[in-house]
């Protein structure tokens, strides 16, 4: 099982590599009021997904707030147990 999930990790690796290599002519995006970005086109992927992954983590972070509160506040109730915190025995 090991190896098989090093082989897994490596084959994602390489395919992430040869898709940033297949990709580096400049690309321009541009913005408001006449500014523009030029980088090659897998730095402007990346950078996106970076902005949506981080985006995604600010909106979500008052619900996990209001989650922690009313697990501290009330232990016992089922609303204070959440799958990441629930032990399945795996």
């Amino acid at each position: 099982m090991k190896y098989l999930m090093w082989l897994l990790k490596a084959a994602i690796f390489f395919t992430l590599f040869a898709f940033a290599l297949n990709n580096q002519q400049v690309v321009s995006v541009y913005f408001f009021f006449g500014t523009q970005w030029q980088a090659p086109l897998v730095l402007v992927v990346l950078a996106t997904f970076a902005f949506g992954l981080a985006a995604g983590i600010l909106m979500m972070m008052p619900r996990w707030w209001k989650k922690r509160k009313n697990a501290r506040l009330n232990p016992h109730s089922p609303l204070s147990e959440n799958p990441s915190t629930m032990h399945h025995g795996i």
